[in-house]
């Protein structure tokens, strides 16, 4: 699932760049700019990835180490 949510962060990134979107003099709705709305979609979809990524890349042996003081044991609790 990491690697999973490592490569929808690449293409979040590549959609960032849009290109497609500069000289789109379109509105949205009667009043919303086209890169605007794009942008708009695209913050949902980040935040989407971020939460996403909390709860199934999130390292829990880290806290596991921070709230007992022992290293972890081997496996961990990785939802992955």
């Amino acid at each position: 699932m990491k690697k999973l949510v490592a490569v929808a962060g690449i293409v979040l990134f590549l959609l960032h760049q849009d290109f497609w979107n500069w000289n789109n003099r379109d509105l949205w709705f009667g009043f919303l700019p086209a890169g605007l709305g794009y942008h708009a979609i695209y913050s949902l979809l980040a935040a989407s990835l971020w939460a996403l990524a909390s709860y199934f890349a999130w390292p829990y042996e880290i806290e596991e180490f921070g709230e007992t003081g022992q290293l972890p044991t081997e496996g961990g609790s990785d939802r992955s």
